[in-house]
């Protein structure tokens, strides 16, 4: 068995700002000597998320609005008294997705959908710098 790590490092602009993956970690994946086995994907961090998706403007548009109408910016979060930093709601939506996805791969490809993209969604209020991990482990 081998293992492999990666990172991707990534700005983004905050406000729920969704950015495919998938590119990166296919690149990632051409770089190690696996060809079967698993990569997790990992977030470092407490106010973004990983999922899968068809990555597509309309279904970008139709999740922000999902998360702002289930966890909405707007309401009072205990979370932001104590720490004044007003991002409870992200914190909330980071929690609710998880921030990690496991994805098979054989035969050095991705066992992905023809429509699935490996998607992270940076929930906080503000731009951030990101660090997502790939560790690829199999044979």
């Amino acid at each position: 068995m081998t293992v492999f790590t990666a990172y991707i490092e990534l700005s983004t602009k905050g406000k729920t700002d969704i950015v495919d993956l998938t590119p990166q970690v296919k690149d990632s994946l051409e770089k190690t000597e696996i060809s079967c086995g698993t990569v997790t994907v990992f977030v470092v961090g407490s106010t973004a998320a990983l999922t899968t998706m068809e990555y597509e403007p309309a279904l970008e548009s139709d999740t922000k609005r999902f998360f702002e109408k289930i966890i909405p910016e707007s309401m009072h979060y205990a979370h932001d008294a104590t720490w004044g930093d007003a991002n409870g709601h992200s914190h909330l939506r980071a929690s609710l997705l998880g921030p990690s996805l496991t994805i098979p791969f054989n035969e050095g490809k991705l066992c992905l959908g023809t429509w699935q993209q490996i998607i992270f969604i940076d929930f906080d209020n503000r731009p951030r710098k990101r660090r997502i991990l790939l560790q690829f482990i199999g044979k």
